[in-house]
């Protein structure tokens, strides 16, 4: 269960980054995004948190912090046109094989 927790802490931390942004460039959606982020952080911390009773600390922390990036990258891509190159890519990339590692690792 913990690690259903730490996904779902990792998903919910995609969350707030987007509706930050949603708040900047979506006028009249100040206070909706802004709502989204803060019940997003809410939500994955407190997942993070059941989490980290059965896995270490610092392998709940990096694999929450990776499935945010990983996650927040490609949503940026998709909805917000971000840059993309083989060097973004191929770093997304190590973050994630860094993820699936302490994965089998634990």
């Amino acid at each position: 269960m913990a690690w259903v927790y730490l996904i779902t802490a990792g998903l919910f931390e995609i969350g707030w980054p987007l509706g930050l942004k949603m708040a900047q460039m979506v006028e009249g959606k100040q206070v909706t995004g802004i709502t989204i982020a803060v019940i997003s952080m809410a939500i994955s911390g407190y997942c993070l948190f059941m989490a980290q009773k059965d896995i270490p600390m610092g392998t709940a922390y990096a694999v929450w912090t990776g499935i945010g990036a990983a996650g927040t990258f490609v949503l940026g891509i998709i909805l917000y046109n971000d840059p993309i190159g083989t060097l973004r890519i191929g770093s997304v990339l190590l973050i994630i094989a860094g993820v699936i590692g302490l994965k089998l690792a634990h």
